[in-house]
Parts: C-alpha cells; structure tokens; sequence
C-alpha cells in the first residue's frame, strides 16, 4: 500500500505585528505584575545594573522585560 503524499508546501507564519499584542491593549494590563514577571524583571534589572519599582502594572512590566531583553542583547554584541 502506497501512500499518498501532499506536495511540500511552505508553512504560512503571520508576521510577528500581527500576533503581538500591544500590552497597552491588554484587558488585564491594569492589574499588578504576577509573580514570575517580578521574579524574571528583578533578574533582568540586576543584570542590567538598574532599579526598578515594585508596583508596575502587567504591561509596564511586560513593556520593561523586552527593554531590558534588547539592550541586553545589544550589550553582548558588543562583547563578542
């Protein structure tokens, strides 16, 4: 028995703007970060030398993750 295979075709991937949401937009935006956002930006500030508040809401924690993630990056670039 032979099986039928389907011409290869290239997957389909949305761009990255149209899956991501702006946190601004976020419904539970307004409410205090959770914990492991806490836990991963207090890394993230400890190895980026910075002090963050302790009261940032989801989306401010969400938007101070991936500032911290790119200059990050940005900093081990320049290492390399």
């Amino acid at each position: 028995m032979w099986l039928r295979r389907r011409p290869w075709r290239p997957r389909r991937r949305k761009q990255y703007h149209q899956r991501y949401k702006d946190p601004a937009e976020w419904v539970t935006g307004d409410e205090l970060m959770t914990g492991p956002q806490r836990s991963y930006l207090d890394t993230l500030a400890r190895e980026a030398g910075e002090a963050l508040p302790a009261n940032l809401t989801k989306a401010q924690a969400s938007e101070q993750i991936d500032r911290l993630q790119s200059a990050m990056r940005r900093c081990s670039r320049r290492d390399e």
